[in-house]
Parts: structure tokens; sequence; C-alpha cells
């Protein structure tokens, strides 16, 4: 068996392989309602074999979306829908997950494909929150002053802070109603968790700024807080930008020691990407941040995913077979096919099986499988 298509277990639970669909923004949502949009969407990737299908960024605060058609989690409105999406994943073989989000000062932008005119009514175009409100951050200090579609938004008081926590506690005990299988905290690409990490962000002169143990504190009150009511049975996976990719900033380093503290905590596995701030740097090839993933599993001594530009069948195993990562999760790539772990079985194992038993006789296979035409 190869090493991408060899089970992993994290906690209780058995993925059936190591291919991971990353969390993909949709921008498709009202009201932060998931809907046929994200049904066939994130469907047609169980269908294709994926391990693991984790959910876009989903909003535990209103003012926490990206944009108003991020997909949300912060009312129990929202569970039904959700739930009719992880059970169809979990049809197809597939565990499921969401990703939990607040995006600070990168909150309330415009969708580009989208305006007013597409929200038939006023109330639907409130409950969106098609009109723009004020982000909140660690600091009042706007993510790109050179770009009009961020505000300068509010620092967060302590107040603001806990209601951040506890919009994280409420939307993990959503996602266990929901039936999500792991749940991944967002401290990546420049949002909310990561703005505080950041000094590129962070200003702050309080206990959750300055030093290293300050910025971090924030991410881990968040982990603890939302590790005690996420089943234990259950992993947890956070995302981190490991490096900034700009002078002065979060680094590779800073990351490992933050993964450290994350696993002592009860993270499972950390989701290595990069990037996020107006002033990092980084040029995107094949594998670009896969170093960053093998860098926190051997400093820190977790499981990794590699993530970026990893669409080459043999390379992904490679990557495993080396040990620079334990999982590889497409985003880009499974757009581009969502059928790539079916492929990538076909390709290294000969092995059919990942296909939904409706499709198969059309692959030429017939008497292996033993369907009848």
């Amino acid at each position: 068996m190869t090493k991408l298509f060899s089970p992993i277990a994290l906690r209780d639970l058995t993925l059936r392989n190591r291919s991971v669909v990353a969390p993909m923004c949709q921008y498709s949502s009202i009201d932060g309602f998931a809907n046929d949009w994200h049904m066939v969407h994130l469907g047609r990737f169980a269908m294709g074999g994926f391990g693991l299908v984790v959910l876009e960024a989903s909003g535990v605060v209103p003012e926490g979306r990206i944009t108003y058609g991020d997909l949300g989690i912060w009312k129990d409105e929202h569970i039904a829908n959700l739930s009719r999406i992880v059970d169809f994943i979990h049809s197809q073989g597939a565990a499921a997950g969401i990703q939990l989000a607040h995006a600070g000062r990168k909150a309330s932008t415009s969708v580009s494909w989208r305006g007013p005119d597409e929200l038939a009514t006023e109330e639907q175009r409130r409950a969106a929150g098609y009109e723009h409100w004020t982000p909140v951050a660690p600091s009042a200090v706007s993510h790109d002053p050179n770009d009009s579609d961020f505000q300068v938004p509010t620092a967060l008081d302590k107040s603001g802070i806990q209601r951040v926590i506890d919009g994280f506690v409420a939307a993990a005990r959503r996602a266990e109603t929901a039936g999500f299988d792991t749940i991944e905290i967002h401290a990546a690409h420049g949002y909310l968790l990561n703005q505080f990490l950041s000094p590129l962000a962070n200003f702050r002169t309080d206990e959750y700024g300055g030093s290293l143990e300050n910025r971090m504190r924030l991410v881990l009150e968040v982990t603890e807080a939302v590790r005690a009511v996420w089943p234990a049975h259950k992993p947890l996976l956070a995302r981190l930008s490991v490096s900034d990719n700009a002078e002065g900033g979060w680094t590779v380093e800073d990351s490992v020691v933050l993964s450290r503290a994350l696993k002592a905590l009860g993270v499972d596995a950390i989701d290595c990407s990069s990037g996020g701030f107006a002033q990092g740097k980084i040029v995107s090839t094949a594998g670009y941040q896969v170093p960053f993933a093998k860098a926190v599993r051997d400093g820190a001594e977790i499981p990794t995913m590699a993530v970026g530009l990893l669409g080459d069948i043999n390379e992904a195993e490679r990557i495993l077979v080396d040990g620079e990562a334990d999982f590889i999760a497409l985003a880009r790539g499974a757009l581009d096919d969502p059928n790539w772990a079916a492929h990538a079985a076909r390709v290294l194992e000969e092995d059919y099986s990942l296909w939904p038993i409706q499709t198969r006789r059309v692959l030429g296979r017939d008497k292996v499988l033993g369907i009848r035409s």
C-alpha cells in the first residue's frame, strides 16, 4: 500500500487516506447559511475519493466574516443545512471538517463578482450584511491603507476579546451537533488570530501584545476553550501561517514554539500554510509550502498537512514517504480535479475502489470489478 492511501488515525477518527480538501471560501451564502451550491461543491470531493473534506472559513460571529457572502456558524439555525452536507460527505466514505474563523481587520470586504442587485430584497440585503460594518482587530490599523476595501478597525477591548473566545466555543458546539468529525481553528492568512500572533498587525501593550508569549495568548485561550467543549475522542486541527514571509513578521521558529503549545492543549495536527499580510512576499511554485510542514512536524513533533500547489500525484506520495508531512491538502488542485484522489489511487495502486459504485462500470474495468454492464 502506498503512503498516500494508507489509513491514518487522529484520536478515534480514522481517515481512509491522507488526501484532504483544504477550506476554500465560496462567498455564496446569504446570512451565513449553507445552500445547494455548498452541497454540490463539497459533495463532489467526497465522491472523488478524498479522505477528509474541510468546509470553508465559517464565521463564528457575524462581524467576523470576510464578506457578507461567507458561510457562518454563529447561530443554531445554521446547523441543519450544515448537517445535510456532513451526512452526504459521510455517505461517500469521507470525513467532514469545518474551519472556524474570524477575519478581524480583513472583515467587511466586497465580493468581487457580486453586488446588491443579486440580493432581491432590502431584507435580504440587510440579512446578508451587504452594508459594510466596522471590523475589529488587535490594533486600530488597516490591513492595507492603499486598498479602499479595507477599513481601519476598532481595537478589541477585554470584553471584545471574550466575545471572540465565546464565539469560537459556541461554534465548536454547533459543529458537534451538525456531526462534523473534526474542526480547524483558523489562525492563518492574516485573519484575526494571525493578527494577534504577528508583529505586523499587533501593536498592543497589554497582555495580548509585545512578547511572543503575549501575542500567542489569544490563540491559546481560544484553543483551550474549544478543546474543553469539543469531544475528547474527536481530533482538533489548527491552521497556521507558518511564516508571514515578511521582514519583522511571524517566523517559522515562532510557529514551532506555538505548535508545541497547541499540541500540549490537545491539537492533533497543524495545517501549514503561509502569508496573509500585505507586507508578505513569496513566489507560489509547486510544493512551495512543504518546507513549512516539515519544519513544524520535526520541530514540534506533531502531524502536519502540507498545502499549496500539490497536484502532482507522484510528488505527493514522495512528500509523505520522505516524512515531510502526514497529509496532502489540495484546494486549487481539487477544484481542477474533484476526482484527484480517485485518479491518484488508480495511478499509484491501480485501485478503482474510491470511485462511487454507480460510476465504476464506465471505467472499462467491469470484469475486474465484477460489475455487470
